[in-house]
């Protein structure tokens, strides 16, 4: 199986009800159940807490403003792209969405 991750945007971040909180926290379960592994799962904090660096530049908060922020991040198996974007869909989003990218797995490159 291949492994994505799957980044979370929304435009309230991390400020999201309970009641989304907590189908967040069954995610993994239900993926599982779709086939799919869970390898991690992590929401990030605010864009606040962000510290920036570009070259000899470091400034506080994001390095770019936009209207959507990244919140969060899973890595999943999935058997293929389509598989990875079905699993995908089961993210709680209240409003924004989700990015799906393959992951290169570093170490298998290093052996070929």
């Amino acid at each position: 199986m291949a492994r994505y991750a799957v980044m979370i945007f929304e435009r309230n971040g991390n400020d999201l009800p309970p009641e989304v909180v907590a189908e967040h926290m069954t995610l993994a379960g239900r993926i599982t159940e779709a086939g799919g592994k869970v390898i991690a799962g992590m929401a990030l904090q605010e864009n606040s807490t962000a510290t920036s660096i570009r070259g000899d530049l470091i400034t506080d908060g994001p390095w770019i403003e936009t209207k959507e922020m990244i919140a969060g991040i899973f890595v999943i198996e999935a058997r293929d792209l389509d598989h990875a974007i079905a699993l995908a869909k089961m993210t709680p989003i209240l409003d924004g969405g989700v990015e799906v990218r393959p992951l290169i797995d570093f170490a298998v490159v290093e052996e070929s």
